[in-house]
């Protein structure tokens, strides 16, 4: 089974602050985790941080005594909502490992945790430095615990911490050209990933080439088409024998083919198929690479819930058809859950939204709206380049190695948003300023019902 821990950079931060607040001694915050369950995989994603006043505990720079009332509440929740517990204290000293104590100490309380909320599933405790590194195990219904396969932060970098047998691993020659680029633990890093793509045409194929040549772990592909002559001016790794095939079987057998370690599932269905959001929702990095809005309002939402580093790709060429160019130009958005959304950063509005969901669900209704002009039109067939498409698919995954492996010399909280003009000849890029609002509260709420707090979602699984 493997397990991992997500959490934003703003939560990471709080928990630091409070697990070290400069008098050398340990301290101790409690967290409530919301759960994402696909076969094999277990994510818990923190959603509500309760840190344990240091006057309540006896400290000292060996070891923490908390009172268990500030834990009560939180098994309740726990219990009714099908979330997780979770407890972190600090080592001041800098020992990134359980201590014999902490052994002691979580065998008592977990023993305790599971008897309350009685659910089967893991709860976790984890260990975190001064230098802000974090160590976690899972604690099982049976009393056994074990390292988890990492502890992710999505913040403006993406960090990652791996137990340290995981580190030491050779690294293949592949990849030894990448790693002197970006170093060893980046590399181990990408080696761990599970990996999202959602849309696997003009954008998404160029990118999952690269991510599969980077060595990703574990890659899963979303995409309901299958390839048509048209695509083969822009699909990478298709040819002509590829026609009527779904593009995420082309490129699933496509990275199989590389034989570089990648394991792909391909789900040939739109994101709000409940099996491609199961599988999408366990992912630690995801790529938007859809034309339409209606999908990327979606996965920003799945994002905020699951936790999520999500990159979303768009571009636009702006042609007549007939050698007429208005505009080439496009953009590579970075999104944090709790921060600013797409739709907040002006990328569409509610009447695209409906407009283009009412295309989907009903096409006489929507025909008749945007001919008596109560609706604009939702974009189709736009022309299309292969060079341009890759051109932004490289960009995007250039700025997940950036945030892995920060190399800027500006902080990377300045580059949320990269906007290229070919035609105009500017590349601007933004900060990430203001949060949405109504996403913000569902920030590592995982599995709930209705799904991600949409009954439309539900209906669709029951009829799955």
């Amino acid at each position: 089974m493997r397990v991992t821990l997500a959490l934003t950079g703003a939560q990471h931060a709080a928990i630091h602050a409070h697990l070290f607040p400069g008098d050398g001694r340990e301290a101790v915050a409690l967290m409530l985790c919301g759960r994402a369950v696909s076969p094999g995989r277990t994510k818990l994603v923190v959603h509500e941080i309760v840190p344990v006043p240091h006057e309540a505990c006896q400290r000292t720079d060996r070891r923490v005594t908390w009172p268990t009332s500030y834990l009560e509440p939180l098994l309740d929740k726990a219990a009714r909502r099908g979330m997780a517990v979770a407890k972190i204290h600090s080592h001041p000293g800098g020992n990134l490992h359980f201590s014999e104590v902490d052994d002691e100490a979580d065998a008592a309380l977990f023993g305790s945790v599971h008897a309350w909320v009685d659910d089967g599933a893991p709860h976790l405790s984890a260990v975190m430095v001064p230098s802000g590194a974090v160590l976690a195990r899972a604690h099982r219904a049976d009393g056994t615990h074990g390292e988890l396969h990492h502890v992710c932060v999505v913040g403006d970098d993406i960090r990652f911490w791996r137990p340290p047998a995981d580190a030491d691993r050779e690294i293949p020659e592949f990849a030894r050209r990448h790693a002197q680029a970006f170093g060893r633990g980046t590399f181990q890093a990408v080696r761990g990933l599970r990996l999202g793509v959602v849309g696997c045409s003009g954008t998404g194929s160029p990118l999952v080439d690269q991510v599969a040549r980077l060595g990703v772990g574990e890659i899963v592909l979303a995409d309901p088409d299958k390839v048509e002559e048209k695509n083969l001016n822009r699909i990478v790794n298709t040819t002509r024998g590829d026609i009527g095939r779904p593009k995420v079987e082309v490129l699933a057998g496509f990275a199989e083919r590389l034989g570089l370690g990648s394991r792909v599932e391909a789900f040939a269905h739109d994101l709000s198929h409940p099996a491609a959001l199961h599988a999408i929702s366990t992912c630690d990095v995801v790529f938007g690479c859809m034309d339409g809005v209606e999908g990327r309002d979606l996965l920003n939402r799945l994002a905020t819930f699951y936790g999520l580093a999500y990159f979303d790709v768009g571009v636009m060429l702006d042609a007549d058809g007939h050698g007429g160019i208005g505009q080439i130009c496009g953009s590579v958005h970075y999104l944090q859950p709790g921060r600013s959304s797409l739709r907040g950063r002006g990328l569409y509005t509610d009447g695209m939204l409906e407009a283009e969901s009412l295309r989907r669900q009903d096409p006489a209704a929507y025909e008749d709206r945007l001919a008596r002009g109560y609706i604009r039109g939702v974009p189709e067939d736009r022309p299309a380049v292969g060079a341009l498409n890759g051109l932004f698919s490289s960009l995007a995954v250039m700025e997940f190695l950036l945030r892995l492996h920060p190399s800027r010399l500006d902080p990377n909280g300045g580059f949320a948003t990269q906007t290229f003009s070919l035609t105009a000849g500017y590349w601007e890029n933004l900060p990430d300023e203001g949060v949405d609002e109504a996403l913000a509260r569902y920030v590592g709420r995982g599995d709930m019902v209705p799904f991600l707090n949409r009954p439309a979602l539900d209906m669709l699984a029951r009829a799955a």
